[in-house]
């Protein structure tokens, strides 16, 4: 009706008049108040609830380091949503509003066709001092093009809290720090042009992050995926009657690929997500 056209005019005019401006001036642009009061906190008691009922796990690393624990490194729990399973309602109401906006934004920056998402990762540091080191989301031509971060802060201080998000814009001379406030959506290039890192966190910070991806690079990026695993199984059996059998196929297989849910994942440099 009159107040979804309203809606979508507000996302239309956000879209052409901040996020693309931003996006193609700076690499990154931010909006508060994405959702309003009622609708952030509905977001936020799921999320609330996803961790209190222990469904957030440790996030995963892409390989370790000798002598570094991976905490040290990545200090989230996480969980991967559809938004269409019971208790995302408000989740999948926020991902819908992300999707119109970004499909506004992307037919504006350029000629990469952005099709595709990944499912939402919702994550809590839990406020022990946990952070995420600096590091580029798609080093390596994994796909994403945007990375899209809500957050669910409510009364955050940064002073006392920490958990700021520290961008390092590529040829720059300076640095963003974006307070991770309540019902705020964060937008960034997740190629190199946007090296960033999560301060340390003193209080339960709450976050859920969405990849769109390029179709022509992910699409490549999947090949390689398959080449690679079609290349390892090859060896694997071409060293069959090898007594290294298992630790040859283990150190070259599983490394780059892991089974979750009955699915492979492509393992990027440093976070995963399903190739679907």
């Amino acid at each position: 009706g009159c107040h979804g056209h309203l809606h979508r005019l507000r996302l239309h005019r956000l879209a052409l008049e901040r996020l693309i401006p931003a996006l193609l001036s700076h690499g990154f642009c931010y909006v508060d108040g994405l959702l309003g009061d009622l609708a952030g906190s509905a977001v936020l008691d799921q999320v609330v609830e996803m961790h209190r009922s222990g469904q957030l796990q440790d996030g995963r690393l892409a390989g370790s380091i000798p002598g570094v624990s991976r905490k040290s490194i990545r200090g989230d729990q996480i969980a991967w949503v559809s938004g269409s399973e019971r208790g995302c309602e408000a989740i999948s109401f926020l991902l819908n509003l992300i999707d119109r906006l970004i499909s506004v934004c992307a037919s504006r920056l350029g000629d990469k066709a952005i099709r595709e998402r990944s499912k939402a990762m919702v994550a809590c540091y839990p406020g022990n001092g946990a952070g995420y080191v600096k590091h580029v989301d798609n080093p390596n031509h994994d796909g994403r093009r945007l990375t899209c971060i809500y957050y669910l802060n409510k009364n955050w201080n940064p002073k006392e809290h920490g958990g700021v998000l520290r961008i390092f814009p590529e040829g720059k001379l300076y640095v963003a720090d974006i307070k991770p406030l309540f019902d705020r959506l964060l937008i960034f290039w997740s190629d190199r042009r946007n090296p960033h890192e999560v301060q340390p966190s003193y209080s339960t910070r709450y976050a859920i992050t969405v990849w769109y991806f390029d179709s022509e690079e992910r699409a490549q990026a999947k090949k390689r995926f398959r080449d690679l695993t079609a290349v390892t199984k090859f060896r694997a059996m071409a060293c069959a009657p090898c007594r290294y059998h298992g630790a040859h196929k283990n150190n070259i297989f599983k490394i780059r690929t892991k089974h979750v849910d009955g699915q492979k994942q492509y393992k990027g440099s440093v976070w995963q997500f399903k190739m679907r």
